[in-house]
């Protein structure tokens, strides 16, 4: 990244300002404790101090409902097949 491209990200609120390699790890971590990551995750999908923390947090709470609709189509497929 050059200096212009820092500059340029600090200048942006803090609201706006992208989540480094390390951040996007440190959340994906701590995300993926049971009980506390939960609890996070939806903490962190409903605030609005920074976008991108917001936005990875809600795709958090979607992977397991995108999950349930794959095992469901798969569940009606098969047992079609003994009726």
């Amino acid at each position: 990244m050059t200096e212009e491209e820092k500059k340029e990200i600090e200048k942006l609120p803090e609201k706006y300002r992208p989540l480094g390699a390390w951040g996007y790890l440190g959340y994906t971590i701590l995300f993926s404790i049971p009980l506390l990551g939960q609890i996070c995750v939806i903490l962190f999908a409903l605030d609005g101090s920074n976008v991108a923390r917001r936005s990875y947090a809600r795709s958090f709470l979607l992977i397991p409902l995108i999950w349930a609709v794959i095992l469901l189509v798969i569940s009606m497929y098969t047992t079609s097949w003994f009726y």
